[in-house]
């Protein structure tokens, strides 16, 4: 996929962005060392008016020195939970959130156009990341709200009182996904700080522009040390924040040879607290009496949307061999019929981020074919510079790469079943455990079904297509998925601990805890009732 400069609607042209900050105890300092340039995998006409990657802009590419200068930054916030921000009272620790929300909304339309052109993700799935992360913050403001409301009251059993609260951890390392840059970055750093811990933050390789103009909403809004982000690699930047053993949590969404790898530089694992959302292989199982007109319609969105490039993506598809000529053919005519064009153009399917993902995924394309699969779909794998076409795949066996491979991109494998125990002999013998879509109607099938799908997988989707949201539902997986669970409400329980103080009832207990509610001397101790 290709545009040049003048095809460019005026409003979603770009000027390279050189990024020269980063924050690190509350000081947005000036970097002066080597930069990385940015790419997007959109091709436009240089100055010199030779086709190729769009400059979008540099970010710094910072040495160990300064990432030990923002842990340590982090750690004098925190002071092992004697800081202002985790002993500061919840309701100016959320005023704090509330300003930072507000300053963020300023920068919608330049986030978004940097996630058209970085990642590649289409005009209203860009907007939609945005506003979802905004309702996300005031949603997650709201439900610590209720969580500190149950916790303003005394409890009593056995002749002990309780008052119950829930405390932050320490220090989070905090690392997001490329995919959703934004959101699925927020919803880690955002109820991590939000419960009183403080944070490194690195952006990911690919999405990382868009968190500059960020910048000074985060260095406005929070005390010195709280949140502290930097850019570069991870090998210079995570590897030696956790080798020094200082992290407390260590929240990432990504792949899991990633979190073993970091969990392993960390000298106290038992005390390493994990918040992971990690890689799946969502099936689809449709039964022999599914509405295809649905199932392929649902199944088109979660195999393809984003270009699969999605954790929640449908990546693999078993299909009743009573019916799977029928679905095969309707299947890859619909993915035929998908429009492929730039972001700002809103189709479904745009350009690969990744500049060496169109070759991967030719590469399980080839390897499918070897072992006696074909491309199902006439425009299947079709090469662009940087796109593959989607590929309907079938039949796929397990002497394939892609029967084992989350293969995040535009390529869905299709196997065919006689018996229901082949899916679910499948599921149960798999690495992964997150979310499976179930497309039948017959409840004498479906009911037993469900029974032993909730146990392989933390998400079972009737007659629709895996995904995360709403945000308020959990969000985890079994094995190699996840680790923690992530939603609204979720997140602010991951990331804290309960913690009380108690006390036994007799006359000269209740008065010292009288006098304290009184006196509010404790910002822990209060009955106060947030609105």
């Amino acid at each position: 996929m290709s545009s040049t400069s003048n095809e460019i609607p005026k409003e979603y042209k770009i000027q390279p962005y050189i990024c020269d900050q980063y924050l690190v105890n509350g000081k947005l300092k000036t970097w002066e060392g080597n930069t990385s340039k940015v790419y997007s995998v959109i091709q436009t006409k240089n100055k010199d008016g030779i086709l190729g990657p769009t400059l979008l802009g540099s970010i710094p590419d910072m040495e160990t020195e300064k990432a030990l200068e923002a842990l340590e930054a982090a750690k004098v916030a925190y002071n092992r939970g004697q800081g202002l921000w985790p002993t500061m009272k919840v309701g100016e620790r959320l005023k704090c959130m509330e300003t930072f929300v507000e300053k963020m909304k300023k920068h919608r339309e330049e986030v978004v156009k940097l996630l058209m052109w970085e990642i590649c993700k289409n005009k209203s799935d860009s907007y939609k990341e945005f506003d979802r992360t905004v309702d996300y913050i005031v949603d997650t403001i709201e439900a610590y709200k209720n969580i500190d409301r149950k916790g303003a009251k005394f409890d009593k059993q056995d002749g002990v009182y309780a008052h119950i609260r829930r405390g932050p951890l320490g220090v989070v390392l905090c690392l997001g996904p490329y995919n959703y840059p934004l959101n699925e970055t927020f919803c880690l750093l955002i109820p991590a700080i939000i419960m009183g811990n403080t944070a490194i933050f690195k952006p990911a390789k690919h999405g990382v522009l868009l968190i500059a103009p960020l910048l000074k909403a985060f260095q406005e809004s929070f005390p010195s040390g709280v949140v502290n982000i930097l850019f570069g690699r991870g090998r210079k930047i995570a590897t030696p924040i956790m080798q020094t053993g200082i992290v407390d949590v260590l929240a990432l969404i990504g792949h899991s040879s990633s979190a073993v790898a970091l969990q392993d530089q960390h000298p106290n694992k038992n005390r390493l607290r994990l918040v992971l959302g990690l890689e799946a292989k969502n099936p689809g199982i449709i039964l022999p009496d599914a509405d295809l007109d649905l199932t392929i319609k649902e199944c088109i969105s979660g195999t393809l949307s984003y270009n699969g490039q999605r954790c929640t993506a449908l990546k693999v598809l078993y299909v009743h061999e009573s019916i799977v000529d029928e679905f095969n053919k309707r299947f890859s005519k619909a993915v035929d019929d998908l429009k492929l064009g730039n972001p700002w153009e809103d189709t479904f399917l745009t350009p690969l981020p990744e500049p060496n993902k169109p070759t991967y995924i030719q590469e399980l394309i080839e390897d499918a074919k070897a072992h006696g699969a074909k491309v199902l779909n006439k425009r299947g794998g079709e090469l662009s510079v940087n796109y593959s076409f989607p590929a309907v795949v079938y039949p796929v066996s397990k002497e394939m790469k892609l029967y084992h491979e989350e293969q995040f991109g535009p390529v869905i494998p299709i196997i065919s079943y006689k018996e229901i125990d082949e899916p679910l002999d499948a599921m149960a013998a798999s690495d992964y455990g997150q979310q499976v879509s179930l497309f039948g109607r017959d409840v004498r099938k479906i009911g037993p079904l469900i029974d032993i799908l909730a146990n392989l997988v933390c998400r079972v989707n009737l007659n629709s297509a895996c995904q995360r949201g709403p945000d308020v539902y959990p969000f985890t997986g079994r094995k190699n998925s996840a680790v923690s669970t992530l939603s609204v409400y979720d997140a602010l329980r991951s990331f804290s601990i309960r913690t009380f103080v108690a006390s036994k009832d007799n006359s000269y207990n209740k008065e010292i805890l009288e006098s304290l509610l009184n006196s509010e001397a404790s910002n822990f101790v209060s009955t106060e009732y947030l609105l």
